[in-house]
Formats: structure tokens, C-alpha cells, sequence
């Protein structure tokens, strides 16, 4: 049997990736999540399945893999794969209110947020905030489907005429919009749970950070600096890290300048790592996760 199967739908992102394998000798599947599989078929891809299926994707296509590869990566896993990123990681992915409430519930400050399923429902959740807030998508990516709001006013005419973010699972987020100190996030990367490397994003008031794009796009104008993050916040990523049972991925933290609260508010399972990782932090972390995944191939044998 195949050591490793990725199952992923970037056509670039993972080049870095599949590099670093071939590197070190790793035979290695391809995996598009297109097409069709049987639930009664017991032989998985793989030994070990990688599990990169992006939250984005859907801005890539209407027929978008996410609710797909849960189901997929659930059946590999009941077939016997060690799924790294498996269905329930993917789940709490595609779903910014249950990482709200998740964190929430680890004692973690996040921004003060109302979760509905209906547009009709917006307005009277944002009565319950101060203005300016944002309506964000459940499931996002790349920044899309957050929109910002300076009054009731402008908000009631968005409802009106249909213009609110669109989450694909119909699922709405109203929230306090949080200042970030300096204009700053933070990005904390983990790996098997643990403090892998974080860096600075100061993004100039834009949503889109996303820190495997933000350098190798012209004229955004974002900047990242590697950090070492105070244990407070290394440990609460570590914390959130270990509650939703994260193999690999990204926690993200912003610093509230009203008050100094550092209050998180993203969990990404998908951690392509920043574009060029030797200009941003000296080295480069695929060789880690690759560490990482030989481990998990030679439990699996």
C-alpha cells in the first residue's frame, strides 16, 4: 500500500509540499477530492491520509469539495487510514461559530459575536453591539464574506437589498469589530499540537491575511515578521490546538487596543505556511511537517 495520500484541490499551494517529499523519498498519492468513491470500497488511498482541503475552495468553485471530504475523509478513516486533519478537524474548519465556541469555552476572550441563520435576524442581533461590527460568513477564507458596518442604518439597507455576506452553509456571524493594536494579527502555527512558528501580519485594516498569499501577490500591501509569541499566547494556541485535536494548523489572535485583551478568533486546519518561508522566518517548516508525517507513516506500517 501507498505510505501517504494528500487529498487537496490547490492546483499551487502544495508544490512546496510535494517537493519536500519527493526530497526525502516518500511515495506519495495525489488525491483530487473530484469525482466519485464508494462507500462499501474498504481499501483506503494509503496508509496515512493528509488531509489540505481548503476553506477557500469555494471561491475557487460552486461545487465546492468541503462537505464532500468530510464525508470522504470519515470513510478513509473507518477504512483504516491514520487521517491526518480528519473529518471532525475539518468540521470545526468549516464553521467560525463553533471555533468561537470553542475557544470560548477553553476561558479564551473572543470577539463579542452573535451566530444566525437567517438575514431577517441580522438587525436585532446587532442591537445587542456597538457599531462599527461586521457581518462575517461561517465558513470563509482568504478573507471573503466579511463585511464591515458603520451604523443600524447601513446595515438595515444591506438586509434590504440582499447585499450581506453569503456563508455556503447559510450560517451568519454578527460581531464587534476589534481595533487590532497597531494593525497587527498574529498567526500562530502549530504542529502535533505544539508551537511550530508565528509570525506578525499587519494588514492595513484588509481581511484578506492570508499569510500563503499575502507575499506573493503584488500591491496588498501587507507585511509579516516571524515572532516569538509571549507563553500566554503560546500556550492558549497550544490549548486550542489540543481541544480540537489539530494535527497541523494555524491560530489567529489579535490584540484589542480598547482594552488589551488578546482575543482569538480563527482556527485554520489548513497550514500551507507562508510564501517564501526562508525570507520571512530563516527556515523552512515543510521539513518539520515532513519529520512529522515519516512518524505517522511508520506508526501506520
Amino acid at each position: 500500500m501507498t505510505d501517504l495520500a494528500v487529498l487537496y484541490e490547490h492546483p499551487l499551494w502544495f508544490a512546496p509540499l510535494f517537493a519536500a517529499l519527493e526530497k526525502r523519498g516518500i511515495d506519495v498519492a495525489k488525491c483530487s477530492p473530484d469525482g466519485d468513491w464508494n462507500p462499501a470500497d474498504p481499501m483506503p488511498p494509503a496508509r496515512v491520509v493528509f488531509n489540505r482541503i481548503a476553506m477557500s475552495s469555494f471561491l475557487r468553485s460552486d461545487e465546492h469539495p468541503i462537505f464532500h471530504a468530510m464525508a470522504l475523509l470519515d470513510h478513509w478513516r473507518r477504512s483504516g487510514a491514520r487521517v491526518i486533519n480528519g473529518a471532525d478537524v475539518l468540521a470545526i474548519d468549516a464553521s467560525k461559530a463553533r471555533q468561537l465556541s470553542l475557544i470560548a469555552s477553553l476561558g479564551l476572550a473572543i470577539p463579542d459575536t452573535r451566530v444566525v441563520h437567517r438575514a431577517a435576524d441580522v438587525v436585532e442581533a446587532a442591537r445587542t453591539l456597538p457599531f462599527p461590527l461586521v457581518v462575517k460568513a461561517n465558513i470563509g477564507g482568504s478573507g471573503a464574506g466579511i463585511v464591515k458596518f458603520e451604523s443600524l442604518d447601513e446595515l438595515r439597507a444591506a438586509v434590504a437589498d440582499g447585499s450581506l455576506p453569503i456563508s455556503v452553509d447559510g450560517v451568519l456571524l454578527v460581531q464587534d469589530y476589534v481595533p487590532a493594536r497597531d494593525g497587527i494579527i498574529t498567526r500562530i502555527e502549530t504542529l502535533d499540537r505544539r508551537l511550530l512558528y508565528a509570525i506578525e501580519v499587519a494588514g492595513g485594516g484588509a481581511f484578506d491575511l492570508c499569510p500563503a498569499d499575502a507575499c506573493v501577490v503584488p500591491g496588498l500591501g501587507i507585511r509579516m515578521t516571524a515572532v516569538d509569541p509571549t507563553s500566554e499566547l503560546s500556550t492558549a494556541a497550544e490549548r486550542i490546538a489540543d481541544a480540537v485535536d489539530l494535527d497541523v494548523g494555524g491560530v489567529e489572535v489579535m490584540i484589542d487596543d480598547r482594552d488589551g485583551v488578546p482575543r482569538f478568533y480563527d482556527i485554520n486546519a489548513l497550514s500551507n505556511f507562508v510564501a517564501r518561508p526562508l525570507d520571512v522566518l530563516g527556515w523552512d517548516p515543510h521539513e518539520r511537517l515532513v519529520d512529522y508525517l515519516v512518524e505517522q507513516i511508520e506508526k501506520a506500517r
